[in-house]
């Protein structure tokens, strides 16, 4: 179904949300309800319209689902985030995301500042930055062309686990190392929390831009991960004598790659922009998200 014009106000949101959790659907129908009394037009994945069983919402279904809305809600933890975020990415859309999950470190609410965070979108008290997205090109030696992107990270790993993986990297045009490992993961700031700090990556705050190389268990003298220009690229060749690898991308959207492929990285030509209800530094994030040990701190604290 197409999108409508906006609700009375010309005012429309798109909500997505995990609607195979009972709490999120509940939360997901308060967020509605909450948007349809305030002038609202509120899309919703045709897919979940069943679930979030709630009258007034409008079903909507493809890529274009967010096109012209005001904000993308997204109800759940990274993994709904992140499937938001493919909607409101072409549609260039503000993204907010309410964690309703564990860590939930892409989010900017918390459940129990959901009804804080409906007023502030109401009243439109909120800033939108931009973060830094890849963009991934795979030739698959011969055969079809992958085109994806990520927010996070896009990984290349190997496909069968008892097998190491051989990889040639190149950064900027230039041979950089062999790996023998089990993968490499490229990454945004934004994403140097997730997979890429798994790895033993470094955490890098959003507002820097750069990209990320981290080696994955890899046996070679120099396997520290990188940090370089926003403006590189990457190019990860699968060895042709190696075994079979696996190209994914925001740990969402997974190909095979033979022996002999080659995956380019670079940064992705649009940005997702994320909402911001608060002026709140990136250390206090990190110290809530990871429950680091900044009790008794002597000092001035502001």
């Amino acid at each position: 179904m197409g999108a409508g014009g906006g609700g009375p106000s010309g005012r429309t949101a798109l909500l997505v949300t995990h609607t195979g959790r009972r709490r999120s659907t509940e939360h997901a129908r308060t967020v509605a309800a909450d948007l349809i009394s305030a002038g609202f037009e509120v899309r919703v994945v045709a897919e979940e319209a069943d679930d979030l069983d709630l009258p007034g919402v409008l079903p909507v279904t493809g890529p274009a689902a967010a096109e012209g809305v005001e904000i993308v809600f997204a109800l759940g933890g990274d993994g709904t985030f992140l499937r938001a975020a493919e909607l409101a990415r072409p549609a260039k859309a503000p993204l907010l995301g309410i964690n309703l999950g564990k860590v939930g470190f892409l989010a900017e609410a918390e459940i129990d500042d959901l009804d804080l965070a409906v007023r502030d979108v109401v009243s439109r008290n909120y800033t939108v930055d931009e973060r830094l997205t890849l963009d991934v090109h795979a030739e698959l030696d011969g055969g079809p062309t992958i085109e994806s992107w990520a927010l996070n990270e896009v990984t290349v790993e190997k496909g069968e686990r008892a097998q190491m993986l051989e990889l040639l990297v190149d950064v900027d045009g230039r041979p950089l190392s062999r790996y023998g490992c089990d993968g490499v993961v490229c990454a945004t700031p934004t994403g140097s929390t997730a997979y890429a700090f798994s790895a033993g990556g470094p955490v890098v705050w959003p507002e820097v831009e750069a990209l990320l190389l981290v080696p994955i268990s890899a046996h070679a003298l120099f396997s520290r991960p990188l940090v370089t220009a926003p403006t590189s690229t990457f190019s990860i060749t699968v060895d042709p004598f190696t075994t079979l690898a696996v190209l994914t991308c925001d740990g969402r959207r997974v190909w095979d790659l033979p022996p002999g492929a080659r995956v380019t990285v670079r940064r992705g030509s649009l940005p997702v922009r994320i909402v911001r209800l608060q002026d709140r530094p990136f250390t206090d994030r990190l110290v809530a998200k990871f429950g680091l040990p900044v009790h008794g701190w002597r000092g001035n604290r502001r």
